[in-house]
């Protein structure tokens, strides 16, 4: 076992193919993963940064109105041009000219990707879709590095008391950083906060993980 071990079996093998928005899919799909199979992944220890926790309180925050004209009315449109391109293979499930409408990324899964993924309700693909119900089963370290002021993952929505309650959660939050920046500095040209983190937990986990077998 390494800490490099190949994840493709673990992405197959995961039944939350998609998450919500597409930019958060490595890393929703990831804690989803983790909480659902616990001590039994091959893998050694993960991290993620910037995850949305919350579906519903990541959609509620990108609706608001600036929030929608600077993020979530353009992704829907790269959500849009990403499905419409191969359109033919979609018209059976789904009503594609009723998805090129939406004006949301609710309203886009709540026409296409909950639709393609076989739920019955937005509601139940949203609640799927969300780590923080899983984060108490995670049974491996797992450093989770998020920012107060990222709109795409509002702060009270960050489950800080479940990471509390597990040894193998290591949860660092930052007041500034927004969504995968974190960056320091009045010229900020080297490395960001996150990559020195993101450095020493992978030399921690590499020359001290076999303590934690």
């Amino acid at each position: 076992m390494t800490f490099f071990t190949p994840v493709a079996e673990i992405i197959t093998s995961c039944s939350l193919q998609l998450q919500w928005p597409s930019k958060f899919f490595p890393r929703m799909l990831l804690l989803n993963y983790l909480g659902k199979i616990g001590p039994k992944t091959p893998l050694m220890a993960a991290a993620t940064f910037s995850v949305g926790w919350n579906t519903f309180a990541c959609s509620e925050s990108l609706e608001k109105p600036l929030n929608w004209l600077l993020f979530n009315y353009y992704l829907t449109t790269c959500l849009q041009s990403s499905v419409n391109k191969h359109r033919h293979m979609f018209v059976k499930q789904v009503d594609m000219d009723h998805v090129m409408k939406a004006k949301s990324i609710r309203e886009f899964d709540k026409r296409f990707t909950s639709v393609m993924f076989g739920y019955r309700t937005i509601d139940d693909y949203y609640t799927d879709a969300s780590p923080n119900r899983r984060l108490k089963s995670v049974g491996i370290p797992v450093l989770c590095l998020n920012s107060v002021d990222d709109v795409f993952s509002p702060s009270h929505a960050i489950p800080i008391e479940t990471a509390k309650q597990n040894p193998n959660v290591a949860l660092v939050l930052t007041s500034y950083g927004g969504h995968i920046g974190f960056l320091e500095g009045i010229w900020p040209r080297q490395s960001t906060y996150m990559d020195r983190v993101f450095k020493q937990f992978v030399q921690a986990m590499v020359e001290h993980g076999h303590e934690l077998s």
